[in-house]
């Protein structure tokens, strides 16, 4: 009797089958009310009392072969069909796929970009690390020049005429030496400037600066250009244009536009005013058309300069612009829905 369990209990061990009929066939065979395994053990009280102790260890090895070759082919026919469920499907709902993040900067970038390129600006790029003649020089910033005090400028130190850019300027100067006019152009990118790291401002910051060179352009023509900017940027149609200071351009003006003053965030970015700079503007001095190879008698233009790091405090109500450059994900996971 128990060699003939032991051959059972070689039986459960070898089976195996894909078909769910096949191990329900074996279930009842072995388990089941009227299965081998109940016989066995209705006929435990007939076996010798020397032998109950050896048929009853056998009865159970073969008991738990059983069940445990039954479950391990349930697991193994359920997985595949949880798999198949899964990747064959092909009528299923798209499971949700977890995506980064836009940086903020990018999403306002791209923002102005767009709104540019709607009344035919191009966008052109230009090197990060700069020499003098693009950066300063060609922009009417001789060496010596007091203005360039105005920009604390990163230069290499083996190498005092290569610099980091301190304004997306340069870009435009490159574009005009190798671009005849009519010249329509935005010049997206980073800048450095040594300037100390405070809530609002940073020694690396964005810019998007414009250029427009053509035939009797006028400083009409930038004000209704910038116009057009804030309403599609903000839809706000309220600026001023307070007369400033740059080397390249003559008029000059900075660029503000008014917030209003609705949250704290407002007071502190605004400084209580409800009126931010945003950037600077002005009609470009014939100086630089000339070191671009431009003839000034029969051209003229436009130049401006936005920051995106105001723009992106203004949108999105961020009151430190150090927030930009700390990385944390939590901040960065509050723009997904702005991709």
């Amino acid at each position: 009797m128990i060699d003939k369990i032991k051959d059972y209990i070689g039986e459960a061990d070898a089976f195996t089958t894909e078909n769910k009929e096949e191990l329900e066939a074996f279930r009842i065979k072995f388990l089941s009310k009227k299965g081998i395994l109940n016989e066995f053990f209705a006929e435990f009280k007939s076996v010798p009392n020397d032998q109950k102790k050896e048929f009853g260890q056998v009865i159970n090895a073969l008991k738990t072969a059983a069940e445990d070759k039954v479950k391990g082919i349930v697991e193994l026919l359920e997985s595949r069909e949880e798999s198949k469920g899964v990747f064959g499907d092909l009528t299923r709902s798209a499971e949700p796929v977890i995506i980064g993040s836009r940086h903020p900067i990018s999403i306002v970038k791209n923002q102005i970009i767009d709104i540019f390129a709607n009344i035919g600006f191009n966008v052109s790029e230009g090197p990060e690390i700069e020499d003098d003649w693009h950066n300063f020089t060609a922009l009417n910033l001789p060496e010596y020049h007091p203005a360039r005090d105005m920009q604390d400028t990163f230069f290499i130190q083996t190498n005092p005429d290569v610099l980091l850019r301190t304004h997306t300027s340069s870009v435009q100067v490159r574009y005009m030496e190798n671009n005849k006019p009519p010249i329509r152009t935005i010049s997206p990118g980073r800048v450095f400037r040594n300037e100390a790291i405070s809530s609002r401002s940073h020694c690396i910051f964005h810019q998007v600066e414009g250029l427009y060179i053509d035939k009797d352009v006028s400083f009409a023509d930038l004000k209704q250009t910038l116009l057009y900017f804030t309403k599609e940027m903000f839809g706000k149609s309220k600026i001023r244009l307070r007369p400033s200071y740059f080397p390249f351009t003559e008029p000059s003006a900075e660029i503000d536009i008014y917030w209003g003053l609705k949250t704290e965030t407002d007071y502190r970015i605004t400084k209580g005013t409800g009126w931010l700079e945003i950037g600077g503007c002005g009609m470009v001095d014939p100086n630089v058309l000339k070191n671009c190879d431009i003839n000034p008698d029969e051209y003229n233009g436009f130049a401006f300069g936005v920051g995106v790091e105001r723009i992106a405090m203004l949108l999105y109500q961020i009151g430190d612009i150090r927030m930009f450059y700390e990385n944390d994900v939590r901040f960065l996971e509050q723009f997904k829905a702005s991709i």
